[in-house]
């Protein structure tokens, strides 16, 4: 049997009270209690060296202290997530070598294997890529056309090319023959919104400014293709349950499967 694995890494999970499609998600209860302890009971689980919940609001901040958590405190301007991460990266003083896990604090359901997964991933790839992220298959067409659900395009030895809320690539004459189903080839990827980093490159991608594709697709990890960085995308070693939690509909949805027994 093999050894396991002993990267070190933190976790910083981004929380933004304002979110425009579910204004106060990270405390929306699930099974009784906040959203944002579910993550943060995640992180922990996943072996972190630290976890640290970044967030603008004192609402968050009081709820998450109160569990035993730890946070820090950042701006109310940031643009997205990962800026609020290289926020954090230099208030908590971490060294630019430290792996650090950027993880949604909208993704109650995200298994820590996983969380574990892009630190490795990271370090077996940080001679070429800036970031590291995780993918899993395609195989609905639904999925597929889901402007909500973004899509990976890898190269042959697994980094990204681009990411589109799109359905890329696009297969046209295997779409125009027929109206139902996927064509076998290319294979289609559906990214999951978790990264590691180095901490060097968190800030280093806060200096720069926001691309034009970040801006039109709403895609943060652009920025990183747009000024010449690398992602290595590795496939999910786990099944990582449905997406994070945007609306109402995934509210409901995350709140059924916390109230299932483990089969």
């Amino acid at each position: 049997m093999s050894a396991p694995r002993t990267t070190a890494f933190k976790v910083v999970i981004p929380a933004r009270y304002g979110a425009t499609r579910l204004p106060g998600k990270p405390l929306r209860m699930l099974a009784g209690q906040a959203m944002i302890l579910h993550v943060l009971a995640r992180a922990r689980e996943s072996g972190a060296a630290a976890v640290v919940v970044a967030t603008e609001d004192v609402r968050i901040r009081d709820v998450v202290v109160a569990a035993g958590g730890t946070v820090c405190m950042t701006s109310v301007r940031h643009l997205s997530g990962t800026d609020r991460l290289a926020e954090a990266v230099t208030q908590l003083g971490w060294g630019d070598e430290e792996i650090v896990v950027n993880l949604q604090g909208d993704e109650p359901l995200m298994p820590p294997g996983l969380i574990r997964q892009v630190a490795e991933d990271l370090h077996d790839h940080q001679a070429d890529a800036r970031v590291a992220t995780l993918c899993t298959p395609i195989t609905d067409r639904a999925v597929l056309f889901d402007p909500n659900i973004v899509k990976v395009v890898l190269d042959q030895v697994g980094y990204a090319l681009y990411f589109s809320r799109a359905p890329i690539p696009w297969a046209r004459d295997a779409f125009a023959a027929s109206g139902t189903g996927l064509p076998p080839e290319p294979v289609y990827f559906r990214h999951l919104g978790i990264y590691a980093y180095r901490a060097a490159a968190l800030k280093a991608f806060a200096a720069q400014d926001p691309s034009p594709l970040e801006r039109l697709e709403t895609l943060e990890q652009l920025r990183v293709l747009w000024h010449g960085g690398r992602i290595h995308v590795a496939c999910a070693a786990e099944a990582p349950g449905p997406p994070g939690v945007d609306t109402e509909a995934d509210l409901q949805r995350a709140q059924a499967l916390l109230e299932t027994p483990p089969q």
